[in-house]
């Protein structure tokens, strides 16, 4: 009688090893293929990222007509970027010069 208990004792000893064992390995693969998801999305950002910054994915986005009118925006900012550095510019020499 001692020996079916025994070997229920081991049994039972077994079958909660095991299920330990199998529930931390379940939880070692959910981890890593939540952080394989993770590293995923963070690729996936850091390509998009520069391209939302500097608004090409918008110009992508945007029908033909919309490009071309914000491309002549595009231009004429770019011009009154260049008049203000050269104004910083002139301004510039000319505080070099009083010295």
């Amino acid at each position: 009688m001692d020996q079916y208990r025994d070997s229920q004792t081991n049994t039972l000893g077994s079958l909660i090893s095991g299920a330990v064992i199998g529930a931390a390995g379940l939880a070692w693969w959910l981890f890593s293929e939540a952080e394989k998801r993770q590293q995923t999305r963070k690729q996936r950002a850091m390509l998009y990222a520069p391209r939302i910054q500097d608004g090409s994915e918008a110009l992508e986005s945007s029908s033909a007509n919309l490009g071309s009118i914000k491309s002549d925006n595009l231009e004429e900012r770019v011009e009154q970027l260049n008049n203000a550095i050269a104004d910083v510019r002139r301004q510039l020499e000319e505080l070099g010069e009083t010295k």
